[in-house]
């Protein structure tokens, strides 16, 4: 028997580490369509689509059974004839925003995205008056009465 070289051992290691390195791709040979270039519009648009299942993953990415049925139904609409927008229009309408991983600017969420900076300029400012408000209140010098009190209190402390 043939004891491995540390080279080859080393070769082994690098081979199995870009193996398991490499992403796992989830779309399955029988869903692939025989245009490439519906293909290759499909790959583009199940990239931008998240798995309801996985949550942070594209539909392209992903195994689960909702996964695959998203990546059939863009394959479908693509070879009846939609264009790119009308397949995500189409998707949107059917499971809602969260489906895209990059969602659209739009009124109902521009004031989520929004929201953090407006928070962090209203901190900002409240905290910019608060600090001016009492480098203002200067304190206004005794009278020589009070200096008198002052005084007469101090002494009878020190007795």
């Amino acid at each position: 028997m043939k004891v491995p070289t540390p080279r080859s051992f080393r070769a082994l290691v690098v081979l199995l580490t870009l193996l398991i390195a490499h992403p796992a791709l989830a779309v399955l040979p029988d869903e692939v369509l025989s245009d490439p270039a519906l293909e290759a519009r499909a790959r583009t648009l199940s990239a931008e689509l998240r798995c309801m299942v996985c949550q942070n993953q594209s539909i392209d990415d992903s195994n689960a059974d909702l996964a695959r049925d998203l990546r059939l139904l863009v394959r479908e609409r693509l070879t009846a004839g939609d264009s790119d927008a009308q397949v995500i229009d189409f998707v949107v309408s059917r499971y809602g925003e969260f489906v895209l991983l990059k969602p659209r600017l739009s009124p109902r969420n521009a004031l989520l995205w929004g929201a953090p900076v407006i928070l962090l300029l209203a901190g900002a400012a409240f905290a910019f008056t608060r600090a001016r408000g009492r480098s203002r209140s200067v304190e206004a010098p005794l009278s020589q009465e009070e200096e008198a009190a002052l005084s007469e209190i101090l002494r009878k402390e020190g007795q």
